[in-house]
């Protein structure tokens, strides 16, 4: 049996002072591969046990899940202690049951991005901090991307002698050198005293996506109709840790879906009274789009990399705007368009930036009541949906 054991769990090595006991303390989040050798040889010795320290709960983005891929979880025996995120939420008197956590400790290159999209996207997020993801990056990428947001980073979690925690705005953080961070906690006030969620675990998407049309507001068909929406939203597959844009629509509608399904997104829109109406969208909705007001392509240069991109309306920059979409996009890029003279060169367009493209004609018939409480059917206007995904 492999004992683990979370700090202010009730119980130390000590426990075991009368028979054989490995002993092994958790550096960070991970064990090393002799570490987790040595444990293995010790717990197949008989009367030997091996007894793992670690951080708080253990099992909550801690190495409960490491030793339960190489030894199976009928080999452990968890003693957790308080978690560090609830004990960070404890201090600033929040609730935590409808918080988001972001392991910035994760070893990949997109770690701060993605670090950086949860906070945009939701208004109560704890971040585990890791290589390049401290205080002093968040805020830095938070300064230009975000309207509102408070850092509250935390030190020395949970020792008696040496806690403390202290309230910074992006840029005051960005400023600054942090030493000892155990947790920064990134705080929309002006959102974040949202209600009790019924379920907590996994983000959950909302309860329904691809809204009807009326719900975005736009009386001059410059929303993208609800069915090729629904098709749009499942190619570009938003999720929590993801940076969609919007380009060219006049309301935001896939930006506001996409934030409501988790992503940080962002409208990119030519005209004043579009951004006036992707900011009505966003505050209608409830969720966080950044609005910018300016011209595609050249604007799409201050914008930090996609996952996902979608293109909607046309023009003579049509293909420039998907090549440049193309070329930074991570995953996946869609475009919607109306005439079929358009679909080869955004097909061509986004095969040159090793897309693999697809494409399909919606057409759709739309169920109506007549005044004598009938039915009858309305043709919406048809639709090529072109998408690539890498």
């Amino acid at each position: 049996m492999i004992t683990v054991i979370g700090s202010g769990a009730g119980a130390d090595a000590g426990s075991w002072a009368g028979e054989p006991a490995l002993v092994v303390d958790v550096r960070g989040d991970e064990l090393t591969t002799g570490e987790l050798d040595l444990i293995g040889k010790h717990a197949a010795e008989g009367g030997t046990r091996a007894v793992v320290r670690a951080l708080g709960d253990p099992g909550f983005f801690g190495v409960v899940r490491t030793l339960e891929r190489r030894f199976g979880s009928r080999a452990l025996d968890v003693r957790p202690g308080p978690a560090a995120v609830g004990v960070a939420f404890a201090r600033l008197g929040l609730a935590w049951d409808d918080a988001v956590v972001a392991d910035g400790s994760e070893l990949h290159e997109n770690a701060l991005d993605r670090a950086v999209n949860v906070c945009r996207a939701h208004p109560k997020v704890a971040v585990l901090p890791g290589p390049g993801v401290g205080p002093a990056e968040l805020g830095a990428e938070l300064l230009h991307r975000v309207t509102s947001r408070t850092l509250v980073v935390f030190s020395a979690l949970g020792d008696p002698f040496r806690e403390r925690f202290e309230r910074v705005e992006p840029a005051e953080a960005m400023c600054r050198t942090w030493d000892g961070v155990s947790l920064v906690v990134c705080l929309d006030e002006s959102r974040a005293e949202g209600t009790a969620p019924a379920v907590t675990g996994p983000l959950r998407g909302p309860g329904r996506w691809a809204l009807p049309d009326r719900e975005f507001g736009a009386t001059d068909g410059s929303v993208l109709p609800y069915e090729a929406r629904a098709l749009a939203l499942a190619r570009l597959g938003p999720r929590a840790g993801d940076l969609v844009w919007e380009i060219g629509t006049g309301c935001g509608a896939v930006a506001v879906e996409c934030a409501r399904l988790g992503a940080a997104a962002v409208a990119v829109e030519k005209t004043a009274a579009g951004v006036e109406r992707i900011r009505a969208n966003t505050a209608a909705h409830g969720v966080e789009v950044r609005a910018v007001h300016g011209v595609a392509p050249t604007v799409l240069s201050h914008l930090a990399d996609p996952d996902g991109v979608f293109v909607g309306g046309g023009g003579r920059e049509l293909k420039a705007i998907v090549l440049a979409a193309a070329r930074r996009a991570r995953r996946a890029v869609v475009v919607a368009v109306t005439a079929l003279e358009q679909v080869t060169p955004v097909r061509s367009a986004l095969e040159s930036c090793g897309f693999a493209a697809e494409g399909v004609l919606l057409q759709s018939q739309r169920l109506l009541t007549l005044p004598d409480g009938s039915s009858s059917m309305a043709p919406a206007a048809p639709v090529f949906l072109v998408w690539g995904t890498r």
